[in-house]
């Protein structure tokens, strides 16, 4: 299973957050830091149960003020 996570971050601690980050590449697949509503956007990839306890670390990141996480669905249009 794959997931999105947006992160958006206090002010000037995106790198901080970033290598935060970085020390925990369990199910982290890539980090970007991106332009618009969120700082940072995390690609995970692993089982529901293991997105969520690491989505749930990220909220214990003092410098993350909110995340978003967007979970891959598998949809049959019928095509």
């Amino acid at each position: 299973m794959r997931a999105l996570c947006l992160i958006t971050t206090k002010p000037n601690t995106v790198d901080k957050v970033v290598k935060i980050l970085k020390k925990k590449r369990k199910i982290i697949r890539e980090i970007m830091i991106v332009t618009g509503r969120a700082d940072i956007s995390v690609v995970l990839q692993g089982s529901m149960d293991e997105i969520n306890n690491m989505v749930i670390d990220f909220k214990k990141i003092k410098e993350i003020v909110t995340t978003e996480t967007l979970i891959e669905v598998e949809v049959n249009l019928g095509w």
